[in-house]
């Protein structure tokens, strides 16, 4: 998408240099910065660290890490031995989203190791730019399906400002271009429909406030940041139409796990009657997984991540800042599940579709098993 009129990609590769260009997205909104990734360790690290993140953008970086690692191997006097292992610490960066696990071995699985391990990084090159090429049109077709429901809601309004919530970042920072929640928005947004974006700003780590904010601010979309637990309010007092969120892996049942804090907004909107969707690219559906909760691994982060804030000095440095004192105890679960009863559709490249199994199945009937 857009800043400062350029339009970026999350990730994109360099062929000649066999490098891999990132945005660093720790340094957001304070500064614009990208990075190169030169090995498959360092970007196993920035998956890591959370210097890219976003369930869709972290399977397309696994994708690649892959192809880094099929050059690694041509230096190795075990290449095949030296690529497996690459694969199992690249699929383990991170243990909620599914696309991590999906995409590196779609890529390493494309590999003919039988051929010269000079030819090893053509091949997986081939097979990550054209998932990558193809989760950019499955995104842009959720914009598509997802924008008729805004339309929908603006029409009952007689085109008056359609109130939309989301949780965390969804956007092209975490997926490489369009964004999952924020597709259908970005695609309202040109279309002239008035919109305006209750952003939570998503404890610990503020993806909203810092980026979903920084992502609405370049494209000119009215937003307002709000702590995480005002929503419940807002929807109180009518002033949410809709809910959309992203999603880290998504069981066969429908049940959705997602950043921390979504389950209790998938709660709120069911009890004042507001619609809940989901955005996913099927590259974040479990097909393999009968249901999500008590299934679905929750990845528990470092407690510093709750201690510590980052932020601006008056002089506009950046700084961290401690918002307890030592040796208080704390704990980090990153996602929570949000049972499929609650979720109103799953928005993905092929429609707006119910969130259970018939209806994924439906949808998806290669996965179906016989």
């Amino acid at each position: 998408m857009n800043v400062k009129g350029k339009h970026y990609k999350a990730l994109w590769v360099d062929e000649k240099n066999h490098s891999v260009m990132i945005i660093n997205q720790q340094k957001l909104p304070f500064e614009f910065k990208i990075e190169t990734i030169l090995s498959y360790t360092e970007l196993v690290n920035a998956i890591k660290d959370m210097r890219l993140r976003g369930a869709p953008l972290i399977g397309v970086s696994g994708a690649f890490a892959i192809w880094l690692a099929s050059h690694e191997a041509k230096k190795s006097k075990q290449p095949e031995a030296f690529l497996k292992q690459a694969c199992q610490d690249i699929v383990s960066a991170r243990p909620t989203a599914v696309n991590l696990n999906f995409a590196a071995s779609l890529v390493y699985h494309s590999i003919d190791l039988l051929k010269e391990v000079n030819q090893w990084a053509d091949m997986a090159l081939e097979a990550a730019v054209k998932f990558y090429d193809n989760e950019i049109v499955n995104l842009k077709k959720i914009g598509e399906y997802g924008v008729e429901l805004i339309k929908s809601i603006s029409e009952k309004k007689k085109k008056g400002v359609v109130n939309i919530l989301t949780h965390c970042n969804a956007g092209w920072l975490a997926c490489g271009d369009y964004g999952t929640a924020t597709s259908p928005i970005f695609l309202a947004h040109q279309m002239g429909i008035k919109l305006h974006v209750w952003i939570d700003e998503t404890r610990p780590r503020l993806q909203g406030a810092k980026l979903t904010a920084w992502e609405m601010h370049n494209e000119g979309i009215p937003f307002t940041v709000i702590a995480d637990n005002t929503g419940g309010y807002l929807m109180q007092e009518g002033m949410v139409d809709m809910i959309i969120t992203g999603a880290d892996r998504v069981a066969l049942n429908g049940d959705v796990a997602n950043k921390v804090g979504t389950y209790l907004k998938a709660l709120a909107a069911w009890d004042n009657n507001i619609p809940f969707y989901v955005a996913i690219p099927s590259s974040t559906i479990d097909f393999n997984l009968a249901e999500g909760v008590h299934h679905i691994p929750i990845e528990v982060r470092n407690n510093s991540e709750i201690q510590i804030l980052d932020g601006t000095d008056e002089k506009g440095n950046v700084k961290n800042f401690k918002i307890m004192p030592d040796g208080y105890p704390s704990a980090n679960y990153a996602f929570d599940i949000t049972t499929s009863r609650f979720i109103t559709g799953l928005i993905t490249e092929k429609g707006m579709i119910r969130a259970n199994k018939n209806e994924i199945l439906k949808y998806f009937p290669e996965h179906e098993r016989k």
